[in-house]
């Protein structure tokens, strides 16, 4: 039932993307299609498996969607704020986008990010080893955006893109590119926000 709903309200979440809170960040600059980004810190929910990048999404989201409703210390569940609400009991606690995956030693990384007024000492703790808890810090991201299809094709002409116009503005990148999907699988190709994100050094 939990991946049911988790599932329903991701695909809504196109319609009601306004409804849905993303991480702080400010626009500091574009150079074509990419944004140049200043992100405020914050915390994520997060699994690391080993798996391929195409399967590792649907492998990791009911283990982060455990978490959200309940799989927790003090069964503190997250309410989601479209199109399904759940009561929150003890503390309350809004689903957020984009749900993101990059590449990292062991594996892939999934995560989700947790809502702007949540900080490392009051999310409450997963009962599954699996997921952790982390403060990413204040950063500069690069990042692009683009629709269509998760196929590896989709994602390696945009990565392309990306990285061709921060080289032809003498910006350097480090670490990892990261995946953010701000939509569920059921999204109608066209209307699906995608992002690549890569760290500015």
């Amino acid at each position: 039932m939990h991946r049911l709903l988790l599932l329903f309200t991701l695909v809504a979440m196109p319609l009601l993307s306004h409804a849905i809170e993303e991480p702080k960040y400010e626009v500091i600059r574009k150079i074509d299609n990419v944004e140049l980004r200043q992100y405020a810190p914050y915390v994520v929910a997060e699994v690391v498996l080993d798996a391929k990048a195409e399967e590792a999404g649907n492998r990791a989201f009911p283990i982060l969607a455990g978490y959200i409703f309940g799989k927790n210390k003090g069964e503190k569940k997250f309410a989601m704020t479209a199109p399904v609400t759940q009561s929150a009991a003890p503390v309350k606690l809004e689903m957020t986008a984009p749900v993101t995956q990059a590449a990292v030693p062991g594996g892939m990384q999934v995560q989700f990010v947790l809502p702007a007024n949540v900080t490392l000492e009051s999310a409450p703790e997963p009962l599954d080893p699996r997921v952790k808890l982390r403060l990413v810090p204040a950063s500069q991201l690069a990042a692009i955006r683009y629709s269509g299809t998760w196929s590896q094709a989709n994602y390696d002409e945009h990565l392309a893109k990306l990285k061709a116009s921060l080289a032809s503005a003498g910006l350097a990148t480090q670490g990892e590119p990261v995946l953010a999907r701000y939509n569920g699988p059921m999204t109608p190709w066209f209307m699906r926000r995608n992002e690549i994100w890569l760290s500015l050094r």
